[in-house]
């Protein structure tokens, strides 16, 4: 029997339609539900105004947790989107409301340019709403593409905006 190795990864959640705690704990129960993942920890959530789309949202509840899992990327790229589909999720306009959002942010320390998956997720060190709960997990992890830990990243942001 082929065993494959454990991988550790870190996904964003965020929830801004119906109730938002819920569902990202329903979304990280189906995921732990499966064969080949387990979540490991999840930061606290935190309550934060929408960043573009359209007007008039609702506040998103966001977080991070961390995952172990025997697939690739691109599996577990599936996987969210289908824990995705099965809460609700439905894709009609950017960064409009959504029920869940689940996004692959770190898997491991590889650097993935897929035209359907970037990882790191290439917006991870300009949002401070993925970036505070990160630091909480893994404020040592190395940003594989920045050289710098999650905590140098949030500190650096923290600083430009005082």
């Amino acid at each position: 029997m082929i065993t494959l190795a454990i991988k550790t990864v870190y996904i964003g959640m965020g929830s801004n339609l119906g109730n938002r705690a819920q569902q990202i704990a329903q979304a990280l129960a189906l995921l732990d539900s499966l064969d080949g993942i387990s979540v490991v920890r999840v930061a606290h959530l935190i309550e934060t105004t929408p960043i573009g789309g359209p007007a008039g949202q609702n506040t998103y509840l966001n977080g991070v947790a961390q995952l172990h899992c025997r697939f690739s990327a691109v599996e577990l790229l599936a996987i969210l989107l289908d824990v995705e589909k099965q809460l609700g999720r439905r894709r009609n306009q950017k960064w409009g409301s959504r029920t869940i959002d689940l996004d692959l942010l770190l898997f491991e320390d590889q650097i993935i340019n897929k035209p359907h998956l970037q990882v790191p997720h290439p917006l991870l060190h300009e949002r401070d709403f993925v970036l505070k709960p990160l630091a909480e997990l893994a404020p040592d992890f190395v940003h594989p593409v920045l050289g710098k830990t999650v905590r140098q990243i949030l500190q650096e942001r923290q600083e430009k905006e005082v």
